[in-house]
């Protein structure tokens, strides 16, 4: 690509020598270079164009790294990447090996904190404002949130903190769902360049002071000053958490944003800059569907991104149909989701049963109590979550719903290794945090079949149960029809063999069926996690000389481990092997081969298990 003046920005320092129109300019080729390098990698697109213009302005105002910028859920940082040393290393983006999507702080001096969860980045940017002034540090501090991070109670948890302190932090908060409306023009801007400046500060400071020892008048001031700042701005929530509020401005104006912030780097104490944006800002139909050009893979950017067109139904489009036959069966069935209607596959039943349907926000801890709330009256929720996002639930699911054991069923999706998302939304822990909760029902399907029909079982059992499912696509079993459950914690034999019984959870059934070929084992299909076959497990033990677990989650304390303890309490001692997800945080990549690294594909299997018994095969 012909981008003259970003050939010239190695590192965020040569912004400041750029000219008004100059950096205007850069703002359109940083968008054309995300277009462009997205379409090749395939990313987050709408949220990075929307944001261009802010992360100009911030790092040319500010000394990054010495200032630290916090980016909430790290979705929005390809400008920010762009401009801190990685251009060329964008084509790498989300690939194996490659720079990640989110910010990491292993792989630049510039990202300042990981965020891959929403709603961190107010607490991370306080404790990092608050270190400076323990160490005597003359810094700044930034944390970037977008207004869909502002629904969880984490953000006002740390907007609650922060106020009650001194600390010098600048809270910004990205608005990207209204739109620029009437007053985000010349008036308002203007008012806020006003009111940020140092002049109207000092003048502010002066007579608060000089006010304070006359109660009645330092009262009528404060009032009259809400009055006139309500009248232009929306900011008397965060005024109350004790911030200075200003805004909103045109997030996409650059003389306006970098003449603010340079106001505000200058002030002191907790101050909150409302910004406006527009998604997918620039690329017309990112505007048109942000949505649909939220995470993308590769497309071509003159035809734009099409509907998924696959033969084979993923896991999620599984749960999405069951979801709304169940429904049609049952009027007791509502349907919640953390602020992923779309990626949890909720969008036709949000259609169809608006009124059964309900979009809590980023509220994971809301969204599990919530739920419980209405099982304690009758009905039967299903929770629609991410593995990697039900973590942030994890006492709400123990003291809500398990401890009164309340009928809530959680569809959980991306369970085990997500591919390029990486570490941050990988679902590596769901098994062994979930089977030691009291009344749990889990449940791990081997294909789409069997994933609908464990959803119904899941969805009838009384008490809470969980059915975790992959991301994409499963091995392409038929679909029955119907709604027949399956016999709780039953498994079954898929092949038979001799000495060695393979005992496979969930998505590794495929891969362990193609090594029980060349091992001539017997290959088990769990199925449960907990209640666990405790019948079937006496038989392969009794039956075979070697037992190996498989499943795509951590090894420690996972479904492996259940088999032991099962084995252990039977008195039963076999020689058994454990595979799963290593001890570490596996990055992102390619997730056939990230499975291959980690040696949970066929040939892995096979090969783990001749290094471990070579006598077996002697």
């Amino acid at each position: 690509m012909n981008s003259p003046i970003l050939e010239r920005i190695a590192f965020p320092a040569d912004l400041k020598s750029l000219t008004p129109s100059e950096r205007k300019a850069l703002a359109e080729e940083l968008r054309a270079f995300i277009i462009d390098s997205v379409s090749r990698t395939g990313g987050h697109l709408a949220s990075n164009l929307g944001v261009v213009e802010l992360t100009v302005a911030l790092h040319t105002v500010f000394d990054t790294p010495a200032d630290r910028i916090v980016w909430d859920v790290g979705h929005q940082t390809y400008a920010h990447k762009i401009l801190t040393g990685r251009r060329e290393r964008m084509h790498t983006l989300r690939q194996t090996d490659g720079l990640s999507g989110f910010p990491k702080r292993e792989e630049s001096s510039y990202d300042a904190f990981v965020a891959g969860h929403s709603s961190t980045s107010i607490s991370a940017a306080l404790g990092m404002a608050m270190a400076a002034r323990l160490k005597g540090e003359d810094r700044r501090v930034v944390a970037v949130i977008g207004d869909g991070a502002m629904t969880a109670g984490m953000a006002f948890e740390a907007l609650n903190n922060a106020g009650a302190t001194d600390a010098n932090l600048l809270v910004i908060l990205n608005d990207n769902e209204m739109s620029i409306s009437p007053n985000v023009g010349a008036l308002n801007n203007y008012l806020t360049r006003l009111l940020s400046g140092r002049f109207y500060n000092a003048v502010r400071r002066s007579g608060e002071r000089l006010l304070a020892n006359l109660p009645p008048l330092h009262e009528l001031a404060r009032r009259a000053e809400e009055h006139v700042k309500g009248m232009v701005t929306p900011g008397t929530l965060f005024e109350e958490f004790g911030f200075n509020y200003l805004g909103p401005i045109d997030g996409h104006d650059l003389d306006v944003l970098i003449e603010t912030l340079e106001n505000i780097r200058a002030l002191k104490g907790p101050q909150f800059l409302h910004v406006v944006t527009q998604k997918g800002k620039g690329y017309r139909p990112a505007e048109a569907n942000p949505c649909l050009y939220h995470g993308v893979g590769k497309f071509e950017p003159a035809a734009g991104v099409s509907a998924r067109t696959g033969a084979r139904a993923t896991y999620t489009e599984v749960f999405g149909t069951w979801l709304n036959d169940m429904a049609a069966m049952d009027e007791r069935l509502i349907g919640i989701t953390p602020a992923m209607c779309e990626g949890s596959g909720l969008v036709e039943f949000s259609k169809r049963h608006p009124k059964r349907y309900f979009d809590v926000g980023i509220a994971e801890q809301h969204a599990l109590t919530f739920a419980a709330g209405l099982a304690c009256e009758g009905y039967k929720p299903v929770v629609a979550i991410y593995s990697t996002f039900l973590q942030r639930a994890y006492d709400q699911l123990i003291h809500d719903i398990a401890l009164q054991k309340l009928p809530v069923m959680l569809a959980i999706d991306r369970a085990g290794l997500v591919g390029a998302d990486g570490p941050t939304h990988a679902g590596a822990f769901d098994l062994s945090y979930l089977r030691c909760i009291p009344n749990m029902l889990i449940a791990a399907p081997s294909d789409e079949n069997e994933c609908r029909r464990l959803l119904t079982t899941a969805f009838l059992h009384d008490g809470p149960g969980a059915v975790r499912y992959p991301r994409g696509t499963g091995p392409g079993a038929i679909i029955e029809p119907g709604l027949d459950p399956l016999p709780v914690g039953k498994g079954i034999i898929r092949r038979q063999g001799q000495k060695l019984a393979l005992l496979a959870f969930g998505s590794l059934v495929a891969p362990a069926l193609s090594a029980a070929e060349a091992l001539d084992a017997t290959a088990a299909d769990m199925r449960f996690v907990k209640p666990l076959d405790t019948a079937l497990i006496r038989e392969l033990a009794s039956t075979h000389r070697y037992l190996v677990t498989l499943e795509e989650n951590v090894v420690m304390g996972g479904a492996g481990s259940a088999v032991a303890e099962v084995l252990a309490e039977q008195g039963l001692v076999r020689p058994i092997l454990h595979l799963g997800l290593p001890d570490r945080f596996v990055e992102h990549g390619d997730h056939a081969l990230l499975l291959t690294r980690c040696g949970l594909d066929a040939a892995g299997i096979e090969r783990a298990v001749r290094a471990t018994w070579a006598e077996l095969f002697s």
